[in-house]
């Protein structure tokens, strides 16, 4: 740890960090278990200490720990430019300075220069000087660059991650750096206290998880449903879906609310082109048949192949499904929602429009359809940052469905 006087500057930062009465050593265990994944209830259970004090301590710093600053070995010390200073009074040459302390003569020069020259250098101010260029985080770009910052917040204002953003910006501007900006530091400009300033904070509630601070990742446990007659298990479904190359095989699920209400969604595999359905009248698998054959029926029948979906009891009527569509439909294996991972990943998405508590039996289908509408003109990644719609797009007006 630096030991020099800190700036009026560095006193603000660090006031805006409160221990909540926890010691250094439970500070490192509460982020040791973050970094686990552990609740508050537990943390707190642990640290002997109420959760609502592991909230805050973690809170206040959006979920990202704050390193202490600290000086490199390959820096000058505070006594070596002590040094340097007493040399410089007694007439030493930056070499000869430079062989005394072993340093390069460049890093002797640099320092003196850097601060003021032989005649107007001194120890503390040059120290103090270093302290604050080594200050992280710097300014941030966001904040020095308005017009950057604005289209960052308009984009995240239409719920387009950090990383759509960056990936757009690099396509938009390929050949102005000051108008591109790692998705990282997108989120640490949302998060980061220490850089808050950079962007409206109060976008966090626009991403997908809307939540205040970062979470670790944490591994989801999943569960069993029950066996299905008749069922096709994904085992037996062709080597052609694999690979993406073929468009027309879906992926499916229910994203449940509060129950019994829930929306059933269906993810094409090669553009990600998602659809979703509403169920007005429940979620047995009679009452959910109807709407999703009338939605399956409704794709165009050259990408309309097969339909993968997970172990639920909603699908005991496949067979009657498959026979009005003419899509054979393969079950998951049990615990084994990563077999349909396109759609996993697409109903995460949804949650940051059809959320666990929520009532989805008062979303219309026009209102699922505006939702489906959004999704599918975010820009994605996978297709280097062209939206689903304008691959599902070229996809049928190419004919390339037809290809098996």
């Amino acid at each position: 740890m630096i030991n020099a006087p800190p700036t009026d500057d560095h006193v603000l930062v660090e006031a805006q960090v409160r221990d909540y009465g926890f010691s250094p050593a439970q500070q490192d265990e509460i982020w040791r278990r973050w970094r686990e994944g552990q609740s508050f209830s537990l943390m707190g259970r642990a640290l002997g200490a109420p959760m609502h004090h592991v909230r805050r301590f973690l809170y206040q710093s959006g979920g990202v720990r704050q390193d202490p600053q600290q000086r490199s070995t390959r820096h000058l010390t505070g006594g070596e430019r002590e040094e340097i200073s007493r040399g410089i009074a007694a007439g030493e040459s930056a070499r000869q300075l430079a062989r005394r302390l072993g340093r390069l003569p460049s890093t002797v020069s640099r320092e003196i220069a850097r601060n003021g020259g032989r005649e107007r250098y001194r120890a503390a101010s040059a120290d103090a000087a270093a302290y604050a260029r080594g200050r992280r985080p710097k300014q941030a770009k966001l904040a020095q660059q308005p017009a950057l910052r604005a289209l960052v917040e308009a984009k995240l204002a239409l719920c387009r991650s950090p990383e759509q953003i960056a990936g757009w910006l690099r396509r938009q501007f390929p050949g102005d750096v000051s108008m591109q900006v790692s998705h990282e530091a997108i989120y640490l400009s949302l998060y980061e206290p220490r850089r808050r300033q950079a962007i409206d904070r109060s976008l966090t509630q626009r991403l997908r998880s809307a939540r205040p601070m970062r979470r670790p990742k944490i591994a989801r446990r999943p569960t069993g449903r029950g066996v299905i007659r008749g069922m096709v298990s994904i085992s037996t479904r062709p080597v052609e879906v694999e690979d993406r190359k073929v468009p027309g095989h879906w992926e499916g699920d229910l994203v449940m609310g509060t129950r019994p209400s829930a929306v059933a969604t269906l993810v094409e595999r090669t553009t990600r082109y998602t659809a979703i359905v509403a169920l007005p009248d429940g979620i047995k698998a009679e009452q959910v048949a109807p709407h999703l054959t009338r939605s399956l029926l409704g794709i165009p029948p050259q990408v309309r192949r097969t339909l993968t979906w997970d172990r639920g009891r909603e699908m005991a009527e496949h067979q009657a499904i498959t026979a009005e569509t003419g899509m054979p439909i393969y079950l998951c294996k049990p615990r084994s929602p990563w077999q349909r991972g396109t759609n996993e990943n697409t109903n995460r998405l949804l949650r940051q429009y059809l959320p666990k508590g929520a009532d989805l039996r008062t979303f219309s289908q026009a209102d699922l359809d505006a939702i489906a509408h959004e999704l599918n003109h975010r820009p994605r990644k996978v297709h280097g940052y062209r939206t689903p719609a304008e691959v599902y797009a070229d996809i049928l007006n190419s004919g390339d469905a037809l290809t098996a």
